[in-house]
């Protein structure tokens, strides 16, 4: 596991410190950064980070700014921390393409756990060369790309997940807590909001065919053709 790199950015040392022990322990390597403009100019320099871990509130550049560089380049997976937990603050993240949201104080197993529960997905997906396509949609797992009717998507980490496992289980309702521990690899602190904000922006984004995305009232969604 030593060649899966991590970038971990705060601007506290002991946080990062913290942060840094528990992933070397479970065999990572993690590299550091104080600041926003120093972890993007890591994250550039290294193509081989394949997650990142990022405060929101940083000098120089805060992680909310830092998140919107990257996802102009990269899909990769990136958990937000923030001392707040403002729900406005929370949503705003998921429509920015974080993948996760910790909120501080947090149990550092618990980060761990949420690290390792999106690299295994990542690893999975990039290990399967299986092609899905339905109702004009098709979606490469390997490549991780999505295209409609051949017009390239462009959807963030979980959202090709989410679209992913709608796909998988065509024509089956999935209530929130299904695709919550399917989707998301672990016991979810949220609620219903990080289902349906994902929902809501993949089914714009998927245009006519966010359609097939149907809501089950009392239930949860089913992806029907």
């Amino acid at each position: 596991m030593s060649d899966i790199k991590v970038l971990v950015v705060d601007d506290e040392a002991r946080m990062r410190k913290l942060v840094r022990d528990f992933l070397t322990r479970q065999g990572y390597d993690v590299l550091e950064a104080g600041d926003g403009e120093e972890a993007l100019d890591k994250f550039y320099k290294d193509k081989s980070i394949a997650l990142v871990i990022l405060d929101v509130m940083m000098p120089k550049m805060n992680g909310w700014d830092v998140c919107k560089e990257i996802r102009q380049t990269s899909k990769v997976p990136i958990i937000m921390l923030t001392a707040k937990s403002d729900e406005s603050d929370e949503l705003l993240g998921f429509e920015l393409g974080v993948d996760e949201y910790v909120t501080k104080p947090f149990s550092p197993k618990i980060l761990v756990a949420r690290a390792e529960a999106i690299l295994r997905r990542a690893n999975k997906l990039g290990e399967d060369a299986k092609v899905r396509e339905m109702g004009g949609i098709q979606l490469d797992r390997s490549a991780h790309e999505v295209t409609i009717d051949g017009k390239h998507l462009d959807l963030s980490f979980k959202e090709f997940e989410l679209l992913d496992y709608f796909m998988e289980n065509a024509g089956i309702a999935l209530s929130r807590e299904k695709i919550l521990d399917s989707v998301w690899n672990y016991d979810y602190f949220g609620d219903a909001r990080t289902i349906d904000t994902h929902v809501k922006k993949l089914r714009s984004k998927m245009g006519a065919k966010g359609d097939y995305i149907k809501t089950i009232w009392g239930v949860g969604y089913k992806f029907e053709v």
